[in-house]
């Protein structure tokens, strides 16, 4: 289990507005796993009542939209604050200058990588001051702000690099990361495909968290954080 707290110690509400059932479903199923609570709608007109009678976090927005298209409910979203993600198949740079001009925080285009997506909504919760300080997950308690973490209470010694691992592992549960991504995404540079920096962080990150059980190794890819207890 994982728990992610700020202010009010309460998930961050996600609305994804995709007519496509199986992408819908998709984004859904990953941003729960994250520990993001997900109302979907399928057409735009649902999509503006939603976002008048819930209070959210985010909109992932498609474009193409039966009722009302992504633009015009883009319009809406702006009118209560509300930031918005285009995910959509318009991936023409004329369609992104579009977007971003008429006031979208970011744009997607498919098909997208999961691991992508999630970074992105961190980034425009973060931006917005709306993403959690805090995660407990297992017997760790992680202030995000301070970069510290605590193990039943006991603060742990990570290193900067450490940390950031950990919360790209925390903040991903049950998803295979690649060492490409892992890489990229903690050292903030590209993979030039010797994974012995990956692969020595993740063991000391490993034996200081005593997450041996719950860092998979999977041959030929990467390494999969779970939550599940032997």
């Amino acid at each position: 289990m994982i728990r992610q707290g700020g202010a009010n110690s309460i998930m961050n509400k996600i609305l994804i507005v995709e007519d496509e059932e199986p992408i819908a479903n998709l984004i859904k199923m990953s941003l729960k796993s994250a520990g993001y609570h997900c109302q979907v709608c399928y057409d735009g007109q649902d999509a503006a009542d939603q976002m008048l009678a819930e209070n959210y976090d985010l909109c992932l927005l498609d474009i193409m939209l039966p009722e009302i298209d992504g633009y015009e409910l883009l319009d809406y979203a702006k009118d209560i604050h509300l930031p918005v993600i285009f995910l959509t198949a318009k991936g023409e740079t004329a369609d992104k200058v579009r977007g971003l001009r008429a006031g979208a925080e970011d744009y997607i285009t498919k098909p997208f990588e999961v691991l992508e997506l999630l970074a992105r909504v961190e980034n425009v919760l973060r931006r917005f001051d709306k993403l959690a300080k805090t995660i407990d997950v297992l017997d760790l308690h992680i202030d995000i702000a301070s970069r510290t973490v605590a193990k039943k209470g006991i603060p742990l010694k990570l290193t900067y690099k450490e940390f950031d691992l950990l919360l790209l592992f925390v903040r991903n549960p049950n998803v295979a990361l690649y060492r490409e991504s892992i890489y990229e995404h903690v050292w903030q540079s590209n993979y030039l495909g010797d994974s012995r920096t990956v692969d020595l962080h993740v063991q000391r990150l490993r034996k200081k968290a005593g997450l041996e059980q719950n860092i998979e190794s999977i041959y030929k890819v990467g390494y999969r954080f779970t939550t599940d207890t032997p």
